[in-house]
């Protein structure tokens, strides 16, 4: 095998997220509150009480911004 370097690697990531929610302004705040790393972090509590549905989320842009070596452990 190779020997490894160790990287830093800086992400933007931008995403669809489909979600049914009663206002425009509650589907934004629970589209950003709510998700994380291509995935629904809300709990069955959180959906119920805030009323609010995450469907599908797609992830649209998934480039590296920066790169750098750092240093070993």
């Amino acid at each position: 095998m190779k020997p490894m370097k160790k990287f830093s690697v800086v992400l933007s990531k931008s995403y669809v997220v489909n979600i049914s929610a009663t206002t425009e302004m509650q589907a934004r705040q629970f589209a950003e509150f709510y998700t994380g790393d291509i995935k629904d972090i809300s709990s069955e509590k959180d959906r119920v009480e805030q009323n609010f549905v995450i469907g599908e989320i797609e992830c649209g842009i998934n480039e590296s911004l920066n790169v750098e070596e750092v240093s070993g452990d």
